[in-house]
């Protein structure tokens, strides 16, 4: 007896042998049992899912000498010259072979002669969409009214190319792929009938690469038994197939998360002087990469996988991230598109190795994002400058005065909306010169400008016997003792120039009308210590101006900053109230732009630029200050 290949011998010959189309199977069923059976079917689909199949099945059911039935017997004539295909009433026609108007036409003819020997004539057009404009339109009038003893099944793997005046006379039926499981159980029960013993890891592969067709699957089946003598194994499989396994796979992306390129590109170049194609180990590093992204997700289905989870490496998995294997596997399927334009796939490929070598240090948008968020803070706090709220009463100012390390003093003020303020201590060192926008000392608290405030007189008067300025010596010397209250310091002085139930202002504590004595920096000082809990954002800006000048009716400040001047100029009004209070007397306030002439070889960035380089572990290119 000549040989029969498994995919012929193992033609589905029922409904109930057609797998993976449950559905249609059904459907089919019930329409025979009903006795509604329609003039025109399209079964479209996949190659390789049943739709002929499904043809013959149905041609035979209709054709039956029990029938119509939905269970044909396949033992009488009719089922025999129909599965043999030599039933005179049964015309199988292909439709790439025969797409001119002119078989159209032989059709129409022949549809008026009543079956010979059978109950329907069916004609089964299989690849129906390569005929031709003409013989679709001849083909009309044909399926819309056919005599009552014709149908027409038509099967395509392409239905977007049947016209839809077809489609509308057609009862349509989808044909799906067939899952892994169903073909593995298939290929298992063909090896058992041929008597060749196959391990699952070997016929999930197989599935896998029919990807859904029955009859590739039963095709590459034959294959495989052609040389495995009896036995099929995955390793005789990757053996004679020249595939990469997952072993050798598991060594050459341990090398790539390992950062190790050198090897990395040696290990594959040894992959190819085995005589593996490029073609064939890229489709084995995506499939891969497709596994380990599934098991990421926590899929380990092993019809999935193609093989169990423990044989994939469990540093590679644990390496990357599911975003950096999804990067990976967008790579290698761009490299599959790309080698067959490539001046040398192989430098394609190599390319690819390398990038794998640093993925771990890619980042995606997402987890820039979420950088971004949490910086946000920082650079909010860059921004603009922090509202300080201290303390008004006297033992809370001491308290204050107290957190003083070395020789400069805290910005001071005190809020009027506030009834319970708190205290803010003064930042340490380096925390201080690493944030220019907060006021670095205040005119109106720092000892030398009461020096410079007081008479001579009193500043002899007060240098003995003032408790501040013995408290302040101790403080220098020890930097860790506490201040004295600032009542004790101040028992004298305060009480003339200020009571206790009088807290508006530290300035109300001193005698500003002899402020005029201040040099251009006390006096910005005093002005951005005003301003600072009133308005945070006028401060700021004051506080980045340079070039202070003061005439007897007004103070110049200039800036660098476009921005800054436009507020600037916007609140004046602000200001001036300020001066008038310090001078005691109107005074004009103007603020001038003045370009910034940046040195090429020494760039001071703004901080804001520093904090997203030092976060972000980059460097800054191209800057240019505006």
């Amino acid at each position: 007896m000549a040989y029969e290949v498994t995919a012929t011998r193992r033609r589905p010959q029922s409904f109930k042998s057609l797998v993976g189309q449950e559905f249609v199977a059904e459907t089919l069923k019930n329409s025979i049992q009903t006795g509604k059976i329609a003039n025109a079917y399209l079964f479209s689909g996949p190659r390789g899912c049943g739709k002929t199949s499904t043809a013959r099945i149905m041609a035979k059911s209709l054709n039956c000498r029990k029938g119509p039935t939905d269970s044909p017997c396949g033992e009488c004539d009719a089922c025999r010259e129909i599965t043999a295909g030599s039933s005179l009433d049964v015309i199988e026609i292909d439709g790439a072979s025969n797409n001119s108007v002119e078989g159209v036409r032989q059709i129409k003819d022949e549809v008026l002669f009543p079956p010979q020997s059978c109950r329907y004539k069916i004609y089964i057009i299989d690849e129906v969409h390569m005929l031709s404009n003409s013989a679709f339109n001849a083909l009309l009038k044909t399926i819309e009214e056919p005599p009552p003893y014709c149908i027409f099944i038509f099967a395509t793997t392409e239905l977007q190319k049947v016209p839809a005046t077809i489609k509308s006379r057609c009862q349509q039926f989808n044909f799906r792929l067939v899952p892994p499981d169903k073909v593995k159980e298939q290929l298992a029960q063909a090896a058992q009938e041929l008597g060749i013993k196959a391990n699952d890891e070997a016929l999930y592969w197989i599935a896998r690469e029919a990807g859904g067709s029955m009859r590739d699957s039963y095709t590459l089946f034959d294959q495989v038994a052609a040389f495995s003598d009896g036995e099929i194994t995955y390793e005789k499989i990757r053996d004679k197939l020249g595939l990469v396994g997952v072993d050798r796979l598991n060594e050459l992306f341990a090398l790539c998360v390992n950062g190790d390129t050198e090897n990395a590109l040696l290990k594959l170049d040894g992959y190819l002087q085995n005589g593996v194609s490029i073609e064939q180990l890229i489709s084995n590093c995506t499939d891969y990469l497709r596994s380990l992204l599934l098991i990421k997700n926590g899929i380990t289905k092993e019809s999935l996988l193609g093989q169990s989870k423990e044989r994939f490496s469990s540093q590679v998995i644990s390496a990357w991230s599911s975003i950096q294997i999804e990067r990976a596997l967008s790579l290698f399927m761009q490299l599959y598109r790309d080698i067959r334009y490539s001046l040398n796939p192989r430098f394609e490929f190599e390319l690819a190795v390398s990038r794998l070598c640093w993925l771990k240090s890619y980042v995606s948008a997402a987890d820039v994002k979420k950088a971004v968020d949490q910086v946000k803070p920082l650079l909010q706090d860059a921004a603009g400058p922090r509202k300080i709220q201290v303390a008004s009463s006297p033992a809370d100012m001491a308290f204050a005065e107290g957190q003083k390390k070395n020789d400069a003093a805290v910005a001071l003020s005190s809020s009027v909306e506030s009834s319970q303020p708190e205290v803010q201590t003064r930042p340490s060192e380096p925390e201080k010169l690493n944030r220019p926008w907060v006021p670095q000392f205040s005119a109106l608290t720092d000892s030398s400008v009461f020096k410079e405030v007081v008479s001579q007189e009193e500043e002899e008067d007060y240098s003995d016997s003032d408790p501040f300025l013995e408290n302040e010596k101790e403080l220098v010397e020890d930097e860790k003792s506490e201040a004295t209250p600032i009542e004790e310091q101040f028992s004298d002085y305060v009480e003339e120039q200020a009571p206790e139930e009088n807290n508006d202002k530290i300035y109300d504590q001193v005698d500003l009308s002899r402020v005029n004595k201040l040099n251009p920096d006390e006096v910005k000082n005093a002005v951005v210590s005003e301003l600072i809990v009133s308005d945070g954002m006028v401060a700021s800006n004051l506080n980045q101006t340079f070039n202070w000048s003061i005439s007897e009716t007004g103070i110049r400040a200039t800036t660098d900053n476009k921005f800054q001047l436009t507020q600037l100029r916007l609140h004046e009004g602000k200001v001036l109230p300020v001066l008038e209070k310090i001078y005691g007397k109107a005074m004009s306030f103007e603020v001038v732009y003045e370009e910034k002439k940046i040195d090429a070889e020494e760039i001071v960035f703004p901080r804001e630029v520093e904090i997203l380089r030092d976060t972000f572990r980059g460097q800054v290119m191209g800057y240019k200050n505006s």
